[in-house]
């Protein structure tokens, strides 16, 4: 298993460090046009081989690096600023996006793309758009991050394992997403019992204003993408038919021209299917609010 990273910076390098830890690939390839930093990066990882299952760690500023690789992971591109929302920063990273799939695509004409670059929605539909049979193996992290934090906090509120809630974020991974709460449940008992509506809302704000909050403090957010990304990475390797939000083209919620997340069945081809679920009639005016925000951006 070859999985190749396109970007070396805050979260390529810490999402290499991830699969690195988990023995997920024999080969861990990074690519960046920065050669400091990537060389600094690549013998970091490598000088920790020996404690790992992953056997090299290969790295170029040249693209052909990248022949054969199973998945690519591509998380370069501009970062976003205090003050700054992703969509904001559209037009500089769908240049660069273009360029990187110009080039991967010379040596890669099977893999299987996860796009973590902001605006993620935006940039996977451009990807699909630019790769060829791109239905299943081109899919965004999307709202999977977004869904993990709003785990997160309603766990902290009712003090229980975040294991045992299940709750989506769905649509724009950005200010137009929303939650779930419709069906959301902890263990089988409807969240809606457990918390007040005020409760609910100030969990969907925490996850909501979380990035924002993270990037002010720390300057970008890096450890928690980079799990959500391992975790996307081990379902497809491991083919194990998880359901999770990722952003792909929902045409079984009649939404054609924008890719944006909703809940997939997500195995060894990448996005195996859309996993279609009851939306109430406020739920699927956020998602249509959603499609818009992100088609005035396209």
């Amino acid at each position: 298993m070859k999985i190749s990273i396109i970007g070396a910076g805050y979260v390529g390098s810490t999402t290499a460090f991830s699969l690195l830890k988990e023995g997920l690939a024999s080969e861990i390839t990074l690519v960046d046009v920065n050669k400091e930093k990537l060389e600094g990066e690549a013998l970091d990882l490598a000088n920790g081989l020996v404690y790992t299952n992953v056997s090299k760690i290969t790295y170029s500023t040249n693209y052909k690096v990248t022949k054969d690789s199973d998945i690519i992971i591509i998380t370069a591109g501009a970062n976003q600023k205090p003050g700054e929302t992703r969509l904001q920063l559209t037009d500089k990273n769908v240049k660069i996006l273009e360029g990187i799939i110009k080039n991967t695509e010379k040596y890669n004409k099977k893999s299987i793309y996860i796009i973590v670059s902001n605006p993620v929605d935006i940039l996977t539909y451009k990807a699909k758009k630019m790769i060829k049979n791109s239905k299943k193996r081109v899919l965004g992290t999307g709202t999977s991050l977004d869904t993990a934090r709003l785990k997160y906090y309603i766990s902290e509120k009712l003090k229980v394992n975040t294991k045992n809630v299940h709750a989506y974020i769905l649509g724009e991974h950005g200010d137009s997403s929303f939650p779930v709460y419709s069906t959301a449940n902890v263990s089988g008992r409807a969240l809606k019992e457990l918390c007040t509506e005020k409760e609910l809302e100030e969990c969907y704000k925490k996850t909501k204003n979380s990035a924002y909050e993270i990037i002010n403090k720390k300057g970008a957010t890096y450890y928690a993408i980079a799990l959500t990304v391992t975790n996307i990475v081990k379902t497809i390797i491991n083919d194990e038919k998880t359901i999770m939000p990722v952003s792909t083209i929902p045409e079984e919620y009649g939404i054609k021209d924008v890719c944006l997340s909703v809940p997939c069945i997500i195995g060894k081809n990448g996005v195996e299917k859309v996993f279609k679920i009851k939306l109430n009639s406020k739920e699927k005016k956020l998602l249509e609010k959603s499609r818009k925000t992100l088609k005035k951006y396209l």
